[in-house]
C-alpha cells in the first residue's frame, strides 16, 4: 500500500510538472502600438506639407495630433494636424478635422490638442 501512494505522488508531481511548463494557446492577438514619434508621424505629411519641425505631439490607440511646421522660410506656416494609424498599412494619414472631431470618435487628449486651432 506504501508503494502504491508513492507511486501516485509521484506521477501527480510529475502532472503537475508537465501542466506547469505548457504554454498557453489560447494567447490574444493584440496589435502592436503605433509608432509615436516625429519620424513616423512626418511620414504622413506629403506633397505641399513637408514637415520642417515639431512643435508637439501626441499618440493614443490609432490616433495622433500634430503641431508642425510646414514648409521653411517665407513659405512656413503652423498646422494643427489630426492623424489615424492604419493597422493594415502600417502608417499613419491625416484625417479631416471636419469629419473625425467628435468627442464620440477620439480619445479626449487627442480631440482637445488637435481639433482646436488653426
Amino acid at each position: 500500500m506504501k508503494s502504491l501512494r508513492l507511486v501516485l505522488a509521484a506521477l501527480l508531481l510529475t502532472a503537475l510538472f508537465v501542466a506547469s511548463t505548457r504554454t498557453s494557446s489560447s494567447a490574444t492577438n493584440v496589435p502592436p502600438q503605433p509608432p509615436c514619434s516625429t519620424d513616423a508621424l512626418s511620414l504622413a505629411f506629403t506633397g505641399d506639407l513637408h514637415v520642417t519641425s515639431f512643435q508637439n505631439f501626441g499618440c493614443e490607440g490609432d490616433w495622433a495630433f500634430a503641431w508642425a511646421t510646414v514648409g521653411s522660410g517665407l513659405h512656413a506656416i503652423g498646422v494643427t494636424e489630426v492623424l489615424e494609424y492604419s493597422q493594415a498599412a502600417h502608417s499613419w494619414s491625416l484625417v479631416s478635422r471636419a469629419t473625425d472631431c467628435k468627442p464620440s470618435i477620439l480619445p479626449t487628449d487627442i480631440y482637445e490638442l488637435g481639433c482646436f486651432s488653426n
